[in-house]
């Protein structure tokens, strides 16, 4: 296939994953589309770009324990149910060994994450931003919840260089 083809398809993933993220920080709603068409858009992905069929196995199986893992998550209220379906696209992208460092950089970002929306829900800083436009005032509500598609679409960005799509490429 061509060059253009496969990175058209490869671009699937980033501008989703940051569409997701940005709905999440603005309404903390992602729409069951993102998800959905970056479930979608994985097959082309990888039959354009010569996975063997044993990688699209381990990349269906890192997004399976990945769903299950949103589901526990979201059982717990940790995260959202968008954003349980959103960590498990992504890790049907990212696939193995990419999946660990997905992981990790999550849950660095959405500590990251939580620290700058615990200093913009202070009693110091949340008087500035009460004339922002809603979606900033809704972040900087105490107690409010927390965008983690926001650290989801982090971890899954710096992974993505890592992953078997992108080593099927030729990577940067």
């Amino acid at each position: 296939m061509t060059p253009f083809l496969q990175a058209a398809l490869l671009l699937i993933f980033p501008v989703l994953v940051i569409v997701g993220a940005l709905r999440d920080l603005t309404s903390y709603t992602i729409p069951n589309w993102v998800s959905g068409l970056l479930i979608l858009g994985f097959f082309p992905a990888a039959l354009v770009l010569g996975l063997p069929l044993s990688t699209i196995g381990f990349n269906l199986g890192v997004g399976a324990i990945a769903l299950v893992l949103g589901v526990a998550m979201f059982a717990l209220r940790w995260i959202g149910g968008g954003d349980a379906k959103l960590f498990a696209a992504a890790g049907l992208w990212l696939g193995w060994p990419a999946s660990a460092e997905y992981l990790l950089i999550t849950g660095l970002a959405g500590g990251v994450l939580t620290f700058a929306l615990l200093g913009l829900r202070s009693v110091v800083v949340r008087p500035y931003v009460l004339s922002a436009p809603a979606w900033v005032n809704r972040l900087a509500t105490p107690d409010g919840d927390l965008p983690y598609g926001v650290a989801i679409a982090v971890g899954a960005l710096a992974a993505f260089p890592n992953s078997a799509l992108m080593a099927a490429w030729g990577g940067f």
